[in-house]
């Protein structure tokens, strides 16, 4: 049976902006795409060089057409074939990373820990004299940053520099290798969390240009720590000590690649503690099970933190005071800032912004409560917090929202499909305000474009969020929300 209209027009916009984007990375380098100097036994880029401008508008002209492709999709009822999902992923293993150069971090930090160094107190920019050959090609602006990530991923980038050796493309390529199956995996187990959503699964994670461009196409290691979190919800909703015990070592697991990821078994031991409470059960019993969840968590999370050592967490202590330019608390900052000390205003700022994550979380949970049945709290949960915290918290990244892109097609059609279509709209500019990503090679315009992106609109987009978490929760308070079910 043929697709219908709506169905081919969708897939059409999505294959031309994830074409677009698999060229910008198979290009050489620009002001997207970061030098990672001989390819070694690694692919290379082809031989064609974009200027800032000509990457902008075909990262811009590649997001826009994925927004539309994504927008007109979410109802699709079919899930992509095969081959095309295969397609996409050998294809980003032929790219060369782009958005950011954090992957080249990332092989830094692998580095130094092969060799017998500390990559939570040594800079990159330092090690070795500044002359080592993968450390030396970390980008600006963290040269001189330690890493902020954990232990588990720290583990991850050591294996990739063991196996990519002292050529900087061929350890970065390792660790692409990673990130794409860790983007398949969370696909395989999204299937098995949503089973009657297979079509929007591939709309909103697999193929979404967004996601694709911003997270697996840039290497980043949250889509290794999503990969974790959903594999957790899947286990979560089994019953049992050994299933509690084994939810709570992957939850660790999460944690360990990225201590942000922790928010799954904080959303889990909730959302279990939540249901027994709504069914009457016996607490002592849920809270056997809430305590074995945490027993299987630090059997885990201990000993990697033992292998880390104490400074494990000492940069992210260091960096968790920033605020960056795509959130409303960068205005805040600015506008009312000067009347205190900085570093009392900060954290000012910082106790308002958590406030305020707590409360969008909330109005989340009010609108999703009732109209995903069966998906249970746990999850429900995750995506209220992980959403909260996307456009609440004083720092984002457009690739830290891939927990919320990897839990919407369970939601989708909830609210009458109105948060979906916010969450695309402020997915959509928050990716433009990263376009085209890095802090070097940038014409004038082409930064006054970015900035003006991230500086004005990316904070009005997060407000868009908040206004509709809102609006839906006041409606859901009224009985005015269609069911999930009525919306099928």
């Amino acid at each position: 049976m043929p697709a219908p209209a709506g169905e081919r027009r969708a897939r059409a916009l999505t294959a031309t902006a994830l074409v677009l984007l698999v060229g910008v990375g198979l290009a050489g380098e620009s002001a997207a795409v970061p030098p990672l100097g001989p390819r070694g036994w690694a692919p290379g880029a082809l031989a064609w060089t974009l200027s800032p401008a000509v990457v902008t508008g075909v990262l811009v002209a590649a997001y826009g057409l994925g927004a539309a492709g994504v927008w007109l999709g979410v109802r699709a009822q079919r899930a992509w074939p095969r081959w095309a999902v295969a397609l996409l992923g050998l294809g980003a293993l032929l790219t060369m990373p782009f958005g950011s150069a954090d992957h080249t971090n990332y092989a830094a930090y692998g580095r130094i820990a092969l060799l017998g160094g500390d990559p939570y107190i040594e800079s990159p920019v330092a090690w070795a004299g500044g002359t080592d050959p993968v450390t030396s090609g970390v980008q600006p602006p963290w040269q001189e940053t330690p890493s902020i990530y954990g232990p588990l991923a720290t583990l991850l980038q050591l294996g990739a520099a063991w196996v990519g050796g002292d050529n900087l493309r061929q350890v970065v390529w390792v660790w692409q290798v990673l990130v794409v199956a860790a983007w398949l995996m969370t696909r395989w187990l999204l299937r098995r969390l949503f089973p009657d959503a297979h079509g929007r699964i591939d709309a909103l994670w697999t193929m979404n240009p967004i996601l694709v461009g911003t997270a697996v196409l840039g290497a980043h290691v949250d889509t290794m720590a999503t990969a974790f979190m959903v594999a957790a919800l899947v286990l979560a909703r089994r019953r049992g000590t050994r299933w509690a015990l084994a939810t709570g070592v992957i939850c660790a697991l999460a944690a360990m690649v990225k201590v942000t990821a922790g928010v799954a078994l904080l959303a889990i031991a909730l959302g279990w503690l939540l249901e027994a409470h709504r069914a009457g059960s016996r607490p002592r019993s849920v809270l056997a099970r809430v305590g074995i969840l945490v027993l299987g968590a630090l059997l885990v999370a201990l000993p990697l933190q033992l292998w880390a050592g104490g400074s494990a967490y000492a940069q992210l202590g260091r960096s968790r005071r920033s605020i960056s330019l795509a959130t409303p608390w960068r205005q805040v900052y600015e506008w009312f800032g000067g009347h205190l000390p900085d570093a009392t205003w900060r954290s000012l700022v910082f106790a308002l912004a958590a406030a305020t994550c707590l409360l969008l979380a909330a109005l989340g949970w009010r609108v999703l409560r009732d109209r995903v049945p069966d998906l249970g709290a746990p999850l429900v949960l995750a995506l209220s917090l992980s959403m909260a915290y996307a456009v609440g918290a004083p720092y984002v990244l457009p690739w830290y929202d891939q927990l919320v892109w990897a839990l919407l097609p369970g939601v989708a059609l909830a609210a009458g499909g109105l948060l979906t279509r916010v969450w695309l709209v402020r997915g959509l500019i928050l990716a433009l305000a990263y376009v085209p990503g890095r802090v070097v090679g940038l014409t004038p315009g082409v930064e006054s474009l970015t900035l003006l992106f991230r500086r004005e609109i990316a904070p009005i987009a997060a407000l868009l969020v908040w206004g509709a978490l809102v609006l839906l929760a006041r409606r859901a308070t009224n009985g005015d929300l269609p069911s999930h079910d009525q919306l099928r």
